[in-house]
């Protein structure tokens, strides 16, 4: 880790040696590496510090399981063999969200046969457990609540959606929760609750001026999918608020660590810093942040400056080419670290009581268990 940093170090296996941290988050925006860092941390876990560990992704791109070493992810935990844990006793599982898979699990958990078959076989349903913006944030919460609850795992380590904003993850909830419970979704209930009735017989005049609109807006078939649906989910919508706040209550539980994962670009260090602040107003304990693919120079005194004033003058002497052209490779890395110091000063400027991990940029993408302990050694060697 750089010497310059304002804050303390993050030592990721003080965290991971502390048997009451029993849910690791990985969060931030999309593209800084948290599926690689979540599953460093899995494995590092298991293998050094004996945990039985799970680590959930939500990674369409299958990257976890490649670099596990398995052909495949499903919304069942994996064991992962091969692992240095005889050891340790640690052991380690992996799986990947189904998003509509766990949607329909939760049916199933909170509704009787008929109704779920109901459900399941509504094209509103069908739609929205599958591209209803905020559904795959708001299942990543579901499953790891269920994964709380079954009680099985020593440590839980999440690897957050890779939304658009690092945000979507502690909003989703709260957001599928208010549109499932909303007073126009209530409404449409109202002519079901009543005997199934015509949905327009058994309001005002006022009233049915609007359904009209809202059937010209969203066409009729699909109002009466709506309707539908919101009939047959009647008995769940206390389930998906409660729900919600347990796994809140949970995040922001003496149990739950979140590892902010940013790279020292703009964009990712203004959306962990935003995450940071809604951590801190959401009383949400913040462990750390973990800044990926840091760029640092083998000399740290040769500035950009002086080597490539050292270049021009070996070439003006005559020969040297090789030496001359790696003095302005050392010259580019220098300023390119510089640069990445001043983007990252944004976070800790702001956060500095934040302690903060830096990981160097890798080779090549790490595709396997050697690169994932890599990164381990890395978070844990401040």
């Amino acid at each position: 880790m750089s010497s310059d940093h304002p804050g303390r170090p993050l030592d990721v296996d003080r965290i991971l040696a502390d048997l009451g941290v029993r849910i690791i988050v990985c969060c931030g925006s999309g593209g800084v590496g948290k599926t690689t860092t979540a599953a460093a941390i899995a494995l590092r876990a298991a293998e050094r510090h004996g945990r039985r560990t799970v680590v959930l992704t939500i990674d369409p791109a299958r990257r976890l399981a490649q670099s596990l070493g398995l052909t495949e992810l499903d919304n069942t935990p994996r064991q992962v063999k091969g692992i240095e844990a005889d050891e340790s006793g640690g052991e380690l599982h992996a799986m990947m969200l189904d998003m509509k898979r766990t949607f329909d699990e939760v049916v199933l958990a909170h509704t009787d046969p008929a109704r779920a078959t109901e459900i399941f076989a509504n094209p509103f349903y069908q739609a929205m457990s599958s591209t209803f913006a905020g559904t795959q944030e708001y299942m990543a919460m579901e499953k790891l609540g269920q994964l709380h609850a079954r009680g099985e795992w020593d440590l839980i380590v999440v690897d957050t959606p890779p939304s658009r904003s690092a945000l979507d993850f502690l909003d989703a909830p709260a957001r599928l929760s208010r549109f499932l419970d909303g007073r126009m979704l209530r409404l449409l209930l109202a002519p079901a609750r009543a005997g199934g009735r015509s949905m327009f017989s058994l309001v005002t005049a006022s009233f049915g001026m609007f359904s009209r609109v809202v059937q010209k807006v969203l066409g009729a078939q699909l109002l009466t999918d709506l309707s539908g649906f919101v009939a047959a989910l009647d008995s769940m919508f206390g389930g998906f608020r409660q729900r919600a706040e347990q796994t809140y209550r949970i995040l922001q539980a003496r149990e739950t660590a979140f590892l902010l994962v940013a790279a020292p670009e703009p964009d990712a260090i203004r959306e962990a810093a935003y995450f940071a602040g809604r951590l801190g107003e959401e009383r949400m304990p913040l462990a750390g942040l973990v800044l990926n693919r840091v760029h640092r120079t083998a000399v740290e005194g040769l500035s950009a400056e002086r080597s490539r004033a050292a270049a021009d003058e070996l070439e003006r002497a005559g020969g040297h080419d090789a030496t001359a052209d790696a003095l302005r490779v050392h010259a580019a890395l220098a300023e390119q670290a510089v640069r990445e110091r001043r983007v990252a000063a944004a976070f800790t400027d702001a956060y500095p009581a934040v302690p903060m991990v830096e990981v160097a940029a890798q080779p090549a993408d790490v595709h396997d268990v050697d690169g994932l302990r890599t990164v381990g050694d890395a978070l844990s060697q401040p």
